[in-house]
């Protein structure tokens, strides 16, 4: 796999909007980016992935769902 071909995925600590806890996701890939959220785990912004490629990230994301609000959760205990 080539540089331009690795996917990198990021996310934010533990975020609380409108009473609601969330984590917001950010996937990349050359210049592809895809951002969403959980616990909804939709992508919301696509720029580049196939319709195919963002059901794929979004399979990844019920599946991951609760391993990120962990480690999102242990962001946020950083920064508090």
């Amino acid at each position: 796999m080539n540089r331009a071909e690795e996917m990198k995925m990021t996310h934010s600590g533990i975020l609380v909007k409108k009473g609601r806890r969330h984590v917001s996701v950010r996937f990349e890939r050359g210049e592809d980016v895809a951002g969403a959220s959980l616990p909804e785990c939709k992508v919301t912004e696509n720029r580049g992935f196939s319709e195919e490629e963002v059901g794929g990230l979004e399979n990844y994301l019920e599946s991951k769902n609760d391993e990120i609000f962990l480690k999102a959760k242990e962001i946020s205990n950083i920064r508090h």
